[in-house]
């Protein structure tokens, strides 16, 4: 998690680099380039929050996803965590 947090605080010092370019009237290109480095950092630092969680949600079987018929918690499956990926994705 460490990792991510780096990445997300780079990308934090990216925006207000593009915030102040872009207040300073800067080269279009150069901001547009900027931006997508920031997208980037903040998408590459999502898909490891998500991946993270995922890879939590297989090895916890306590994991209240839901009870089944008789009241007990049931584990997420393999396809729900896809499903669950692809609407975060």
């Amino acid at each position: 998690m460490r990792k991510t947090v780096n990445r997300l605080k780079r990308a934090q010092g990216q925006l207000a680099a593009v915030i102040a370019a872009v207040e300073s009237g800067a080269d279009c290109r150069a901001v547009v380039t900027q931006l997508a480095a920031v997208s980037s950092a903040i998408d590459r630092a999502g898909f490891t929050i998500i991946s993270t969680a995922m890879k939590e949600c297989l090895t916890d079987t306590g994991t209240d996803t839901g009870t089944g018929t008789d009241g007990a918690r049931k584990p997420l499956r393999v396809e729900e965590l896809e499903k669950l990926f692809l609407a975060l994705s």
